[in-house]
């Protein structure tokens, strides 16, 4: 996914912050900003990649928002970004990562990145099996030399190795334990 196709929604109750985030962000990427959480729950759709997401605001807090998000059971990756100490009650909650503020604008914009390697990463492992299925099921049922000499064949073997290379490539720039587990929980 290039970043100037991805789009990163800030919700921070703080305005000050939240401007200043998305200031951070925006020469690579769409971004939104909402203030509160029922904003936020307004102005998400299936457009947005990667929520950056304050825990405590007044009316719907972060925990709550995250909720909703979930259980509309869109493909974004959430980041919280909050000053709440993390504590054993995140152990039950379904975000991607978890940064404590201050964050630096250096860690924000690796964070969103690293969420749209892994939702990229997904992505294309998703295309590859599908394609590696398909080869199955012709080797299956068709004989070695109908498959030698078939041009859609041919391309179908072309198209898996370099989609095999792409997500070889992809899960390099998972750098760790963490991020190639948290791509693969996401299939």
């Amino acid at each position: 996914m290039s970043p100037d196709q991805s789009t990163v929604l800030v919700v921070d109750d703080e305005q000050d912050v939240a401007d200043l985030y998305a200031m951070w962000l925006q020469a690579d990427y769409r971004v939104l900003s909402a203030y509160e959480g029922d904003e936020a729950l307004d102005v998400l759709d299936d457009s947005v990649d990667v929520v950056l997401l304050d825990r405590r605001m007044p009316g719907q807090s972060g925990d709550e928002v995250l909720a909703v998000i979930r259980e509309r059971d869109l493909n974004c990756r959430v980041v919280m970004v909050t000053a709440v100490k993390p504590d054993f009650d995140i152990l039950e909650m379904g975000f991607d990562d978890y940064l404590v503020k201050p964050v630096t604008k250096d860690e924000l914009q690796d964070t969103v990145e690293k969420m749209l390697t892994r939702v990229d990463y997904g992505a294309k492992l998703q295309e590859y099996y599908s394609l590696v299925s398909k080869k199955a099921v012709l080797e299956s049922e068709k004989d070695s030399e109908a498959l030698r000499t078939n041009e859609e064949y041919a391309e179908l073997e072309d198209e898996i190795q370099e989609l095999s290379a792409e997500v070889d490539d992809t899960r390099e720039q998972l750098d760790d334990h963490d991020d190639f587990v948290g791509a693969f929980q996401d299939l």
